[in-house]
């Protein structure tokens, strides 16, 4: 029984990810004979969990049934969290947001009270939502900083002495929690849902209040020997004397991020540069990044030489990627990539000046689809990622009773 239970867990997952499927295409997936595969799958359709959807496309033959989930089958709760903003969604088993994205301001540099906060917030979240919280799979959360996902903690932000994040926020929320570093998060909605789907290397940068890094080797999220691997924010690019928020000088982020945009609109803006944004209001970081990128977007020259500056330095950050991980597509995602195609024709400037021809002329640069909300998507996809495995809390009920 608990093995079936573990096999229908098992295609519930791939038909998050891959939906519409064949009985064909789970029986693959699943490395499970056919028969086997028809028979749960079955099950899952009379159940109630499955429904089906149509047929696949022709190849000659009969045409095979697909299938997906039904969406309200369950729920994740979304947790993307930079170092200032908190959003909080609920995704369903189709990956669309239920409701509207709640966003709360929740600082997490030198804020000793910042897990007790997230904590508060989640429980009125949740509790408000509009979805059964039996119905919840679990909660998902990505955060900036050095996150240890094994041991479910954060090194740089969101400590607490009553143990580690994980283990406290599922005392408080009576749910599964898993957590993530923000990047390899939006790295991984790339992989699942987006630009990197089926990509064997692919590098994913998260243009934020830093520059994050996700990468995809083999076809696999790769974190490097304890998860800390892609702090492409801290490459020693520059000899600029500009103090970095790791404690360094001259890193790349000090160069590259939004809050370098904003800075720099600040000061054009005092030199009496000639732009649309005189009126620009610095009080709150991210409204004003918003309205830079509106700005360059709508042809501000001003703001468009802003990100044709800061795309440049992002370029030669690139390059080093190139050449040492040859990838075939780099993906521009995050907050930062509502710019769109601004950012390429700097970056592949860049590339063209500081990079060897012929390890370039393979990798394409492109303009992530899923944006800033990509954090939100991955976020959700890391509970759906470890739905095998989240089986039993201590003390807590089985999540099977979603699939019953």
């Amino acid at each position: 029984m608990a093995k079936k239970a573990a096999y229908k867990r098992n295609i519930i997952k791939q038909l998050y990810f891959g939906s519409p499927l064949s009985c064909a295409d789970i029986s693959v997936l699943t490395d499970k004979s056919l028969p086997v595969a028809a028979k749960v799958l079955n099950e899952l359709i009379e159940e109630g969990s499955v429904v089906e959807t149509g047929y696949a496309s022709s190849t000659g033959g009969r045409r095979p049934a697909t299938y997906s989930l039904r969406p309200d089958l369950m729920y994740v709760v979304s947790v993307a969290m930079d170092q200032l903003i908190c959003r909080m969604a609920v995704v369903n088993m189709h990956n669309q947001i239920v409701g509207d994205v709640e966003k709360i301001e929740l600082t997490l540099p030198n804020n000793p009270n910042s897990l007790k906060e997230l904590k508060e917030h989640l429980q009125n979240f949740i509790a408000n939502a509009g979805v059964p919280k039996e119905k919840i799979a679990g909660v998902g959360i990505g955060m900036p900083g050095f996150v240890d996902v094994k041991k479910g903690v954060n090194h740089s932000f969101l400590k607490s002495n009553e143990g580690d994040i994980v283990s406290f926020l599922e005392a408080g929320l009576d749910l599964p929690v898993v957590i993530d570093n923000d990047s390899s998060l939006i790295a991984l909605a790339e992989l699942r849902l987006g630009a990197a789907r089926n990509k064997e290397t692919a590098m994913v940068i998260n243009i934020s209040w830093g520059v994050g890094l996700g990468m995809i080797l083999n076809g696999k999220l790769f974190r490097g020997f304890n998860g800390f691997a892609g702090e492409f924010s801290h490459i020693p690019l520059f000899t600029n004397n500009k103090m970095c928020s790791c404690g360094k000088s001259g890193c790349l982020e000090t160069e590259t991020s939004l809050l370098v945009i904003v800075e720099k609109a600040r000061q054009g803006i005092n030199a009496g540069k000639l732009t649309g944004l005189k009126n620009l209001s610095f009080e709150h970081p991210e409204e004003t990044a918003n309205a830079i990128i509106e700005a360059a977007v709508k042809g501000d020259k001003f703001a468009v030489e802003l990100f044709s500056e800061i795309g440049y330095n992002i370029g030669r950050g690139v390059a080093i990627l190139i050449h040492l991980l040859n990838p075939e597509l780099v993906v521009l995602s995050g907050r930062g990539s509502g710019a769109g195609k601004l950012w390429l024709a700097p970056i592949q400037q860049a590339i063209n000046e500081h990079c060897i021809p012929k390890i370039a002329e393979n990798t394409t640069v492109q303009v992530s689809v899923l944006g800033h909300q990509a954090e939100i998507i991955g976020a959700a996809a890391l509970v759906m990622e470890n739905f095998d495995s989240l089986n039993t809390l201590p003390d807590k009920s089985s999540v099977d009773h979603l699939l019953a």
